[in-house]
C-alpha cells in the first residue's frame, strides 16, 4: 500500500517535469500515477477491513520512506543526515506499532 502511495506521488512529480502542458508524456504519467494511487487506496481499504485502524493509519508513514527512497534514485535529489533520521524515526514507530 505505502510503495503503491509512493509510486503514485513520483509519477505525477514525473509528468510535470516537462510543464503542465497537454502531451503524451503528461498523460501517461498522470495515467500511471494515477493507477498506483487507486491500487494503494483499494489495498488501504482492504487492509482496514482486516486491521486496527490504530495500526493501519500510522503505518502509511512508511509512504516517506519509499519517496524518499525513489526521490534520491530516480529524482536525483540529495539524503542528508536529517533525512536519514527521519526514515529511522519512521521506521522506529513502525516497530514499535506492530510488536
Amino acid at each position: 500500500m505505502t510503495l503503491l502511495g509512493s509510486l503514485g506521488g513520483f509519477f505525477f512529480k514525473k509528468c510535470t517535469s516537462r510543464g503542465l502542458k497537454l502531451s503524451g508524456f503528461f498523460i501517461v504519467n498522470l495515467g500511471i500515477g494515477g493507477v498506483f494511487y487507486v491500487l494503494g487506496a483499494l489495498l488501504n481499504i482492504q487492509l482496514l477491513k482486516m486491521m486496527p485502524y490504530t495500526i493501519v493509519y500510522p503505518l502509511t508513514s512508511i509512504t516517506y520512506i519509499w519517496t524518499l527512497i525513489l526521490s534520491s534514485l530516480f529524482l536525483s535529489e540529495k539524503m542528508n543526515r536529517r533525512k536519514w533520521f527521519g526514515i529511522l524515526l519512521v521506521i522506529t514507530g513502525a516497530f514499535f506499532l506492530t510488536v
